[in-house]
């Protein structure tokens, strides 16, 4: 097969040199954007344990709110008490899980006291593991 001459004309599209369309060409390269979801972020954040007690902060119900737009996730937490000295630690450990997940761009976990947490906050997985059903 021999190329289209430069400046032909193949149906409505005008060709430059070899047969490469000039106007209207569109790559067939592909991208596919990975968006995450709050559900992951959940799931996620079941991997994520205050050390000082074997429950997840997800069923300890210490996760108040994730919000996720595109690859940006917010989370307000909170602890099982203001003063708890592992504050920090577990909300370095949520951002570092979250971050791992694809499609994340960037992660804030905020710590919040309001409302305070209480025991009534633990979920029936969380009571159970805790023996409390």
């Amino acid at each position: 097969m021999t190329p289209a001459p430069a400046n032909a004309r193949i149906g409505n599209i005008s060709t430059r040199g070899g047969g490469t369309p000039a106007f209207g060409y569109r790559s067939t390269e592909v991208t596919q954007e990975t968006y995450i979801t709050r559900d992951q972020v959940y799931d996620a954040l079941k991997d994520v344990y205050d050390p000082e007690i074997p429950v997840n902060v997800v069923d300890l119900g210490l996760v108040y709110d994730v919000q996720v737009e595109e690859g940006d996730v917010e989370v307000k937490m909170t602890l099982t008490f203001a003063g708890c000295g592992m504050g920090p630690y577990i909300g370095q450990q949520a951002e570092w899980r979250i971050a791992e997940l694809d499609g994340v761009e960037d992660v804030n976990v905020e710590l919040v006291y309001d409302p305070p947490w209480t025991p009534d906050m633990i979920t029936e997985d969380g009571k159970k593991m805790l023996g409390l059903d």
